[in-house]
């Protein structure tokens, strides 16, 4: 393992047009891009409060909840109704339909298809069979002679072609056709090889070489160039993008620290100097005197209702005994079921003879 650091990157040298160029270029853009960042920062800051506030809640009220209760309170029971109604009026009858109907029905189509397959199979073996082969022996008899027949016709017809049509193409072909392409094709290529050459020159002298002269002397200068001011502009607005990214959270957190020491601060230190103390002697003072007060009136009312009930029910009890008379009393029946056993102890006896 190599512990040594890897060298740094090697940076070509710059010249003095470069660094020119690079200064009024990045003060430039860092005036153009500070305030865009800064504007850019604020409605950032806009949408986020914008997005947490305002569109979340609105668009879950709006479309969320409503297609949340759809969902639960309309398309969840309709598709149990429309579940069971299907399973009622198609599945059972179905099922029904397939049990009592199609598999008998089925049974009896297998067992006449295997008879017909029994049938035809002995109708296979015993006459199809049979005939099916003598007719393939007279066929491969009559085969065999038509194939001795055409093979010697064959073979004439291939000697007759061979010595009337190949032969002859063969040497017309060999000692005329081919010699003549030769010169033909020698010539075509020295023509086309001068008017080819003819041509390279003439089109690099007119085209190629001023072409070449406009890239090298002109085109590629001015692209070098072009390349250096792009590439400045765009290192340019990328510090002056992170340079406006600075400047935008620092002016940022001033506005916040100057919003908590204009409004937040002033607001808590009157809710803590001055609404807690206000607070806590109108809570010892007012209302904890006011709730005691209402308690012991409310304790004082029901026990007024109390009484007053009570005398109600007194003057009621009062005037149904002088207008009826006092309630019968309950006679008292002997009871039948003798009485409970009385505590053993060591004085006394269970049996009759020795009770006192």
């Amino acid at each position: 393992m190599d512990l040594e650091k890897a060298p740094p990157p090697r940076q070509e040298p710059e010249g003095c047009l470069v660094v020119a160029i690079r200064i009024p270029v990045r003060i430039v853009v860092l005036l153009l891009v500070v305030p865009v960042r800064m504007v850019w920062d604020a409605l950032v800051v806009a949408g986020r409060v914008l997005w947490d506030a305002v569109l979340r809640p609105l668009g879950r009220a709006l479309f969320v909840w409503p297609f949340i209760a759809l969902w639960r309170y309309v398309l969840v029971p309709l598709g149990r109704g429309l579940g069971w109604l299907g399973n009622v009026l198609v599945v059972v009858p179905l099922v029904w339909l397939y049990r009592y109907v199609l598999t008998p029905l089925g049974h009896a189509c297998a067992w006449v298809g295997r008879g017909m397959a029994a049938g035809l199979v002995w109708l296979h073996a015993r006459v199809l069979a049979p005939f099916g082969r003598a007719v393939m022996w007279v066929l491969r008899g009559i085969g065999a002679v038509l194939a001795a027949a055409g093979l010697g016709v064959l073979g004439a017809l291939a000697w007759l072609g061979r010595y009337l049509f190949v032969v002859p193409a063969v040497w017309l072909y060999t000692w005329i056709l081919a010699p003549v392409g030769r010169a033909l094709a020698w010539t075509v290529q020295a023509v086309a090889t001068g008017i080819g050459v003819g041509l390279y020159w003439i089109l690099r002298v007119l085209f190629v070489l001023p072409a070449v002269g406009l890239w090298r002397w002109v085109l590629a200068p001015v692209g070098r160039v072009l390349a250096v001011v792009g590439r400045e502009i765009g290192d340019a607005v990328g510090h002056a993008w992170r340079i406006a990214g600075h400047v935008s959270r620092a002016v940022g957190r001033f506005l916040g620290t100057l919003f908590r020491w204009i409004f937040v601060e002033p607001v808590r230190w009157v809710y803590r100097t001055v609404l807690t103390p206000v607070g806590h002697v109108v809570r010892d003072v007012v209302l904890r005197p006011a709730a005691e007060a209402a308690r012991a009136v409310g304790r004082a009312t029901r026990q007024a209702l109390a009484s007053v009930r009570e005398s109600a029910r007194q003057a009621r009890a009062d005037m149904r005994r002088m207008l009826f008379g006092e309630p019968k009393q309950r006679e008292v029946v002997a009871r039948r079921e003798p009485p409970g056993r009385e505590t053993r102890t060591l004085g006394s006896s269970t049996t009759a003879l020795t009770k006192d």
